[in-house]
Formats: C-alpha cells, sequence, structure tokens
C-alpha cells in the first residue's frame, strides 16, 4: 500500500495500483447493498449550522440539542481528528408493508432502519461497514449527529425533493442515510445540491392535510403530523398536548406519516410495484389493534410495538395517547366502551385522559355525551375538565 498526495492506494499481487481506498469502501458499502454511497470532506456540512439558525423559529428544539445536528454539522466537536465523512444510503423499500399498518406507522419505522437495533439485520449492516473501516486502520464515529440530508446531497448521493425529503435517482425518498466519520482523507465527490421535481408540482404540499409543508423545501415542524405523535415529549421540551386542530388531521396514525411521500411522482413507481411479504411485519399486523395500544401492556409492547417504533417514545403515556386520538378518528361508536375506561380511571396519566376524552367527544353519539356528562362532575383534574367540557361543546348528537 502506498500513499499518493495523502490518498491511500491499494496494489495488486503484481504491485500495480487499481483501486484507491475510496473505490474500495464503495465497493464494499454498494456490495452491503446500500443504494448510494459518498465521501466528503469533514467540513463540508459546517455551513448547516447557519440555515438551522435561521429558522430558529420552527426549528428551535434542534438547536436546543446539546448533540443534535447543530453542532453535529461540526463534526470535529466531537473528534478532533476527524478528516472525512462517509454518507450511505440504504433502499428501505424493498418488501411489501401491510396497509393495517401503514395506516398507522410510516414505513421508515416499519423497516426496523432508522436508528437500526444492534442486534437486527440492519444494525448488523451498519456494523459490519464500522468494522470494514477499523479493518483498515481508520478511526470510526458513527454517533455524532451529522445532518444527514445535507451531507448526502453533498456527498452526490441524493438530490432535495420539494416535501423536504432526500432522494436517490432511481429509487426514490423511501431511504434511510447513515453517517459515518472517520480520520483518514478520502476522495471526495461533487454535491447535487439540486431538486429534480417537476417545477409546477405541488403534489406534496397538497397532500398535508395541516399544511405544514408551507412553500417548497419549507417545513413547519410543529405542524407536520409525525413531528406531533412523537416530538411532544417532555425532554423535548415541547408541550405534549397535542393541538385540537392537529388532532383530527392524524387520521388514525399514531407514528410518522407518509403522506407527502405517497403524494410524490417521484416515488410513483416505487407505490405502485410488487414486492414480497416482509412475514415479520404479516405477524405484527395480525396482533395489532388500536384499542391494545391504548391498554398497551408489557407484553404487547415487547412483542408488538418495541419491534417497530422503539424510535423517539419511551413512555407508554405516549402511545396511549396517540392511540386515543386515532381511535376518536375512526369515528367508532363501538369504541367508546374502552375509551371510557381510561377516562374514569383517576389512575390513569392525565395526558391521556386528556386525549381520551377529546375522542369520545369527537366520535360524538349520545353515547359518547352520556359518557362525558358522567364524568364531569367527578372529575378532579382541571385540565381533564376542561377537555370534557370542550369535547361536550363539540360533540355532535
Amino acid at each position: 500500500m502506498k500513499i499518493f498526495n495523502q490518498i491511500v492506494y491499494i496494489h495488486d499481487y503484481r504491485g500495480g495500483i487499481y483501486m484507491s481506498f475510496t473505490e474500495e469502501i464503495k465497493n464494499y458499502a454498494l456490495d452491503l447493498g446500500y443504494c448510494g454511497v459518498g465521501c466528503i470532506s469533514i467540513d463540508a456540512v459546517a455551513d448547516y449550522v447557519e440555515i438551522l439558525k435561521s429558522r430558529n423559529e420552527t426549528y428551535d428544539f434542534l438547536i436546543r440539542q446539546p448533540q443534535g445536528p447543530m453542532k453535529g454539522a461540526i463534526p470535529k466537536v466531537f473528534m478532533p481528528e476527524a478528516k472525512s465523512i462517509i454518507v450511505l444510503a440504504w433502499d428501505y423499500f424493498q418488501k411489501d408493508f401491510p396497509k393495517t399498518l401503514t395506516e398507522k406507522i410510516e414505513r421508515a419505522y416499519l423497516s426496523r432502519s432508522y436508528h437500526p437495533l444492534e442486534n437486527s439485520i440492519n444494525g448488523a449492516r451498519v456494523k459490519l461497514m464500522e468494522k470494514f473501516l477499523v479493518s483498515k486502520g481508520c478511526k470510526v464515529n458513527t454517533n455524532i449527529n451529522v445532518p444527514a440530508r445535507w451531507a448526502s446531497a453533498k456527498a452526490g448521493v441524493t438530490t432535495f425533493g420539494k416535501n423536504n425529503f432526500a432522494y436517490v435517482n432511481g429509487v426514490g425518498s423511501f431511504i434511510i442515510i447513515y453517517t459515518i466519520v472517520i480520520d483518514q482523507k478520502l476522495d471526495y465527490d461533487q454535491p447535487t445540491m439540486n431538486c429534480q421535481c417537476p417545477q409546477n408540482c405541488r403534489a406534496c404540499m397538497a397532500a398535508c392535510p395541516t399544511a405544514a409543508i408551507y412553500e417548497p423545501f419549507k417545513l413547519n415542524p410543529y405542524k407536520c403530523l409525525g413531528f406531533n405523535a412523537w416530538m411532544r415529549q417532555e425532554k423535548n421540551n415541547i408541550p405534549t398536548v397535542i393541538p385540537e386542530g392537529i388532532r383530527e388531521k392524524m387520521g388514525t396514525r399514531v407514528h410518522g406519516c407518509d403522506l407527502c411521500q405517497e403524494a410524490c411522482p417521484r416515488n410513483r413507481k416505487k407505490l405502485k410495484s410488487q414486492f414480497p411479504k416482509d412475514q415479520f411485519l404479516e405477524k405484527i399486523s395480525r396482533n395489532f389493534t388500536l384499542i391494545d395500544l391504548l391498554h398497551i401492556t408489557d407484553d404487547f409492547y415487547r412483542k408488538n410495538v418495541y419491534p417497530i417504533m422503539y424510535n423517539y417514545i419511551e413512555d407508554y403515556k405516549y402511545f396511549k395517547r396517540n392511540a386515543a386520538v386515532a381511535i376518536g378518528n375512526t369515528g367508532d361508536s363501538g369504541m367508546i366502551p374502552e375509551l371510557a375506561k381510561i377516562l374514569d380511571n383517576e389512575d390513569e396519566d392525565e395526558l391521556v385522559r386528556i386525549h381520551v376524552a377529546w375522542a369520545i367527544g369527537h366520535i360524538g353519539g349520545k353515547k359518547a355525551k352520556q359518557v362525558l356528562l358522567n364524568r364531569l362532575d367527578e372529575e378532579q383534574s382541571i385540565a381533564t375538565k376542561q377537555e370534557i367540557i370542550s369535547a361536550l361543546n363539540n360533540c355532535s348528537v
């Protein structure tokens, strides 16, 4: 092995140069199944800091995070010897996703490839890449929160979509991006900081029920259905009560939203393609109901929730909150007795009972009104009582 201008080249047994270290990395990544790979210098994403600051009002929660993309855009803060960032794109839409699950959970989470568990096949793929780099003498860090979509466009792996997602040519936006920081210099790729969406297309904006995508490439996360499902938690310093105007727009979704991706013409081919069934998801789909999520137990969580929704949410009350909203949006009066059990249980978390009261009122009907009236006089929680009154005012009979 020799070094020319700090770029590493590998020799074959006759001493002839045939592959740079960068090419070897890319070949290995593609062999592992990644649909795109590129390399950039460690300073290539530093300009993301100013972009994030310019959107402070809507992305303040990211700016506050001690190890968020604000600092991740300057990886040397965490790894002073860092020289390069390797960007990998994984196409997670390679199997069929049961409709009974996609109505509730975003495909990225169903794929189990977003922040994959270490003992999973997707986690093993990342570990294999890391092990390969270490075997070549690299110091590796996969835990730096590099702004992935920005980095992938800088590395020529993806282009931008008006819906704020990253796209791989020929694959679409149903991808997961991984970044690996190493201490060696590589051959760097040319950026593809452009958009290949049809010029006048506004399909993603039209599909967003809350107008969270308020103009091309601009998203207000506080209006995003996915954000409201999994980011409204105490640890993020974001109010945990989902705004009433957002609740009815969430439909039956309890973890994420794919509406803007489903509406995109660039994803049409993928969505119309036939894929083999994912037998693990098929099994979970037979045992996953909103009522079970509302009354979540340790056993149900372990078997049917954790494998596909280990991202973001840890406390059961958030799953129950989201399930209550989803049940309310079904309009199924047969669900009212199950909701009433939660509303009448004063030991249940106030956050859950607030959203249950809304769900009962949103379903409406005489049965719903009677449940709310029966509870009103006995309710001790001020916040829940206010929600009951609001639900009664909005309850159709």
